[in-house]
């Protein structure tokens, strides 16, 4: 079993039942275990497209499924959401959903369809926040520094609406 770190993202529709519906699908993936879920940070929406503002969260899974089937099914999570496909969708638009895989283990993975770790993690709040909250000594394959280190040199070295700085939310009742 490899601890796995999955960012979700959501700002069209219902974001917290999105969240809610991830949180639960990845709960019954296979030979996976859903060990932590970091508190929701609502975050401006970073990118070229103008749209509204992103939930978002970091969840551990510790898996024996290999990263490119694991993939699939997040892929298959974010369709269930109504996630377009790649082609029908605009790039850093809007989405449902939105799983990505930061970290696996230590493995380093760079396919036409996978990337690991994530290669913008490092410049984004919206990810080492939340991540952090889980567990701050997580090292970086890459980079060899913890992600509480990598938060540290963003905060000192970013502009807040570059970097997606976001405020703590509750899920209203």
């Amino acid at each position: 079993m490899e601890a796995v770190y999955l960012a979700l993202g959501t700002n069209v529709g219902d974001r917290w039942g999105h969240l809610a519906a991830a949180e639960a699908a990845m709960a019954k993936l296979p030979g996976s275990h859903l060990r932590a879920v970091s508190p929701v940070y609502e975050t401006p929406a970073v990118g070229p497209v103008e749209q509204g503002a992103f939930l978002n969260a970091v969840a551990m899974l510790e898996t024996s499924l290999e990263p490119a089937t694991l993939h699939q099914y997040l892929l298959g999570i974010e369709r269930k959401a109504g996630r377009k496909t790649r082609g029908q969708r605009e790039r850093w638009g809007p989405r449902e959903l939105d799983l990505d895989i930061v970290l696996f283990g230590r493995r380093v993975i760079s396919t036409d369809d996978l990337v690991v770790p994530h290669p913008l993690m490092h410049d984004r709040w919206f990810v080492l926040r939340p991540l952090c909250d889980i567990d701050a000594s997580v090292v970086h394959p890459v980079l060899e520094m913890t992600v509480g280190e990598l938060l540290t040199d963003l905060e000192k070295r970013g502009e807040p609406a570059e970097m997606g700085l976001g405020v703590r939310c509750e899920k209203p009742a």
